[in-house]
């Protein structure tokens, strides 16, 4: 099957869609599809914007919107919380138990982090203005990387202003044509789109499967000059982890780099949050580059690069995202560093998270719900099986009062859209059961109704 496109539907569902639309007896259906779906223009004059609206994604998109308009979805994302969103926020007025934050130990809105973000405020301004290279360096960022170098029990980091760039600069600068990159199924765009920068041929193995991993690095590596195998500490959709042990043994066996993102298993995994090494019981200078974000448990924006001095040296001496980005702001490098003083000093928080995390995941699956592969960390999925219903899922379950969103195609295989619970700390366990007793319950009856493409047919005859 063909997959295309920004929106939510395959395109054997948009045919089934449209051709459902155009069939409708009720007046003005088909004209409404017609109107989403502007036929582009024979010819323009000179001076004519183009008419973006045209684009065949887009207009995929649109096809997506019109589906939830008539199932009378409203849009989940973009929505405005009107508050710091924790265990609870509130959108329009309401309250509403929050599933879809990664505040994961709670540290965002900490008084200390607070403080901290609007003392390096005072002091320097909202702006560092220039790149490190040159005149925006301030002592926060360089206290910063060794404090995560320090946590993590590496040599040395690297910050930058955004999580997904990190990515791609660090692998779009570090590989190239002559390269090979082999990524996990289920990883992460940012990673994709690194390899595509560097125009490294990129191979993908079955998600945690390291025998077929072992596979392609047999009938792969002679062919190439650098190899890098890429994984997750924590799998930001489906929650689970890689075996680090078998993965640093097969990249020392076929002589190939190792890159962990953990983006959301700093401050989740392991005993102290220390991530995927120290759950288990691996070295982590045996692994040459770890990569994180500052958005999750560190509550604060950005993203970061740790492994060794001569990794960093290069990197910051070379990389473009880097070289020729402005520096980390002063109150998010302030407020990151605190938030990862208190994880340091707090670990009883990754205890709560992983408590919390192992009730939910135990109260969904007695409830018959699929959670797929989940460890019961800071990500469990309860999987669904089809966009449309999904979507509908979430909207119901903000009726009841619950905010979390759903995860449709493409951003995962159209027979595997889900709801994505992000658990944190501080949610209560009132907060986990009612949640997981009202998802099994808005299933069951959502089912019962007609499932996602069926239901939107026979809404439109």
């Amino acid at each position: 099957m063909k997959k295309r496109g920004i929106g939510a539907l395959t395109d054997v569902a948009k045919d089934q869609l449209l051709a459902a639309a155009r069939a409708s007896r009720k007046a003005g259906l088909e004209r409404r599809f017609e109107r989403l779906v502007p036929q582009e223009k024979e010819g323009r004059t000179a001076t004519s914007a183009f008419d973006f609206s045209t684009l065949g994604d887009v207009r995929e998109l649109k096809i997506q919107r019109a589906a939830a308009e008539l199932l009378k979805i409203e849009n989940p994302f973009f929505r405005s919380h009107e508050v710091r969103a924790a265990a609870h926020t509130i959108i329009d007025g309401r309250e509403y138990i929050n599933f879809s934050s990664y505040d994961y130990c709670g540290l965002n809105g900490d008084p200390r982090v607070v403080a901290a973000a609007q003392e390096a405020t005072a002091r320097f301004g909202t702006s560092v203005s220039a790149s490190r290279v040159v005149s925006g360096e301030r002592p926060f960022h360089r206290a910063l990387e060794e404090k995560i170098a320090h946590f993590l029990g590496v040599e040395d980091a690297v910050v930058m202003v955004s999580g997904h760039a990190t990515n791609v600069t660090t692998i779009g600068h570090l590989l190239g044509p002559k390269d090979l990159v082999l990524t996990d199924t289920f990883i992460h765009n940012s990673i994709v789109e690194g390899t595509r920068l560097a125009g490294a041929t990129r191979l993908t193995f079955r998600h945690n499967n390291m025998e077929h991993l072992e596979e392609l690095l047999a009938a792969n590596r002679n062919s190439f000059n650098r190899v890098l195998i890429a994984v997750e500490g924590l799998y930001s959709m489906d929650g689970d982890a890689p075996p680090l042990q078998r993965l640093v043994r097969l990249k020392n066996r076929y002589d190939a780099w190792l890159l962990v993102d953990e983006a959301h298993a700093l401050g989740v995994v392991g005993a102290t949050g220390r991530g995927i090494a120290e759950r288990d019981g691996v070295d982590p200078n045996a692994v040459e580059i770890w990569m994180g974000t500052l958005s999750k448990t560190l509550c604060s924006c950005g993203g970061f690069i740790a492994g060794s001095s001569a990794l960093v040296e290069y990197l910051k001496a070379t990389a473009p995202g880097f070289v020729f980005s402005v520096g980390l702001p002063p109150a998010a490098s302030a407020a990151a560093l605190a938030a990862l003083e208190a994880l340091e000093a707090e670990p009883e928080r990754v205890a709560r998270l992983a408590e919390n995390g192992h009730r939910f995941l135990a109260a969904a699956k007695a409830a018959g719900l699929d959670t797929g592969t989940s460890e019961g960390l800071s990500v469990i999925p309860v999987i669904i099986g089809d966009s449309i219903l999904a979507a509908l899922m979430s909207h119901r379950l903000s009726e009841m009062g619950v905010n979390v969103q759903p995860i449709i195609y493409p951003a995962v295989p159209e027979k595997t859209a889900r709801l994505r619970f992000f658990i944190n700390a501080t949610h209560s366990a009132d907060d986990i059961d009612r949640t997981v007793a009202l998802t099994a319950e808005c299933l069951r009856r959502t089912l019962s109704d007609g499932e996602g493409l069926k239901q939107l047919a026979d809404s439109l005859r």
